[in-house]
């Protein structure tokens, strides 16, 4: 008779710790990189209940989970569910976490700005730059509010 598998309290994959109560979806979209729909995915393609706590897998399943976040463009995912389409160096899908992910964003915004691009002129500007409005919102620094002249 196999014995229940030990639960964990804190559970590490992909260089991140997550805590052993959530559910497997909630879990894995804690690292940096994967979201409830990409979780959902590699679950589903793995063939693990989506129900099942992250401090009940074991060994194994663990080891399955981390291949399968690794080895993400062998899993046959459709293109429209990477994080990095049409790589700018290599053209090629690719789904990147944790530090990666942060890496290749903050390359691609120093290239914008080296380049004087518009999205580049606005990063350097500390401005919005996804086309919102800047009239009322994203004011920095302490408020003012309205003085009144002095008589």
């Amino acid at each position: 008779m196999a014995q229940e598998p030990q639960f964990r309290y804190i559970v590490r994959i992909a260089g991140t710790d997550i805590d052993g109560k959530l559910k497997l979806p909630y879990g894995l979209s804690e690292i940096k990189g994967i979201g409830y729909s990409t979780a959902m995915a590699i679950i589903r393609m793995l063939g693990l209940d989506p129900e099942k706590r992250i401090g009940f897998l074991t060994d194994s399943e663990i080891k399955r989970v981390e291949e399968a976040i690794k080895n993400f463009d062998k899993l046959g995912f459709p293109p429209w569910i990477y994080n990095r389409r049409k790589d700018y160096e290599t053209g090629e899908d690719r789904h990147l976490i944790g530090a990666d992910l942060l890496f290749h964003a903050r390359r691609d915004i120093d290239r914008e700005i080296k380049i004087n691009s518009w999205r580049g002129v606005r990063h350097k500007a500390g401005l919005k730059v996804r086309g919102q409005r800047t009239h009322t919102t994203g004011r920095l620094g302490m408020t003012i509010g309205v003085a009144k002249k002095r008589r």
